[in-house]
Order: structure tokens, then sequence, then C-alpha cells
């Protein structure tokens, strides 16, 4: 585990397996916290989110997927895996079209699972990299003119100079320096990561630059 490795949240109704998970993820370095039922839980993580959940399938009053559906409502996406003691094939189905990392059948192998926690960090670091990312590449974008995200949005589709100024109406000159302003702003060191950051930006549903293209009226500069 890494200093920024944030910890496991174990839920499960059985003390007893609450208890032996938190030793055998204290027995590798790996930082837990563990909650008898969901609503614990979820209460928790509106102060702390957790690298991963192990969440067990059925508790009395709530199920572990209705707390992944809740977290899902509130905007957590984070890692999940599910261990069961009557799992069969058509939970399993249902549990991974839930987006569940793993399914294990208790009793349950704890090599297998350690490994299984170890992906889920890793997975978790890794969107938060990803959330990162794109928020410093937001960022960027917002800085823009309007009229720069107009030529970013073109320069990005291959257009020349030239073709550019002939779409947006104004000279082959201001495109020029408007699309040195966007290479600028957007810190990109070449078109290719220009074309990776407009990519980046428009991969997640409703991104900034989603739906911004350029506009006709000519003059604009």
């Amino acid at each position: 585990m890494t200093v920024a490795d944030p910890p496991v949240f174990i839920v499960d109704d059985d003390v007893s397996i609450r208890t032996a998970l938190g030793r055998l993820l204290t027995s590798v370095g790996l930082a837990s916290r563990a909650f008898p039922d969901p609503p614990a839980c979820l209460a928790a993580v509106s102060s702390e989110v957790p690298g991963c959940l192990i969440l067990d399938v059925r508790m009395p009053h709530a199920s572990g997927l209705d707390l992944q559906s809740a977290l899902h409502d509130r905007g957590y996406e984070i890692p999940t895996i599910f261990v069961t003691a009557h799992a069969d094939v058509s939970l399993a189905v249902r549990l991974m079209k839930a987006g569940a990392l793993e399914v294990f059948t208790k009793p349950f192998d704890d090599q297998a699972l350690i490994d299984a926690v170890h992906r889920a960090l890793s997975q978790n670091r890794q969107r938060q990299q990803d959330r990162e990312e794109y928020q410093r590449l937001t960022e960027r974008w917002t800085t823009l003119t309007a009229r720069e995200r107009d030529v970013m949005a073109l320069v990005v589709k291959g257009l020349l100079n030239k073709q550019i100024a002939g779409a947006l109406g104004t000279t082959e000159k201001t495109v020029k320096a408007q699309r040195a302003q966007v290479m600028h702003k957007m810190q990109a060191q070449s078109l290719v990561d220009l074309v990776r950051m407009a990519d980046r930006l428009d991969a997640r549903p409703g991104g900034p630059s989603k739906g911004i293209g350029p506009r006709s009226q000519a003059g604009q500069s």
C-alpha cells in the first residue's frame, strides 16, 4: 500500500467475517474500516472515500447491491468486491453487470481476495489520476476564448490554418495567432498532444468540449 491509498471498507453483518477480513488486510499492510450494515458505511463515505469496498451481498434491511447503487447515485465510483455465502450463476452475473470487480463465495481463498483488493486499489488510483487529469484539462479549456475553442475544434479535426480561416470567416494570420494561443493555454507540446487532450475532454458525457463547434459569423476573431 502506498501512503496515498485510502482504506478498504468492509461491510458485513457477521462480526466474525468483519474481524477476519480486517486482520487479513492488516497482515499485508492494508488499512481497513469495518461496518455492520450499509447505512453505517454510507454515512462514513460522506467524509472519507474508500479505496475499494468489500461487500456482503445479503444483509438485513439493505443488501450490498443496495449500497453500491446508493453510492453510484451520489456520484461515487468505487471498485467493489462482493462476498456471499450463497452464490449462483445468475447472482454472479447480476453482480458483475452491476460493476463488481470480483465475486467470492464464503469461505474464500485469502490470497485470491488479497489479489483482488490490490487490483481494486490499483483501479482506484487510476481513476483518481484520470479525474485529476480531466480537471486540469477542463481548467485549461475554460481559459480559451469562444473563438479559440472554435479554432481548437477545427485544428484537432486536421484542418489547415487556411481551411480554418475560410470556415470561420477570418484571416489565416489571425488563425495562426489563435492556434498558438490554444497550444499555449492548453499546454500542448504538439498537435498529437492537443488531439489527445480533446479526446480526453470528450470522453466523459457532457464534457466541456462537447457540442463546441465552429460558428460561422464572418469577421469574428
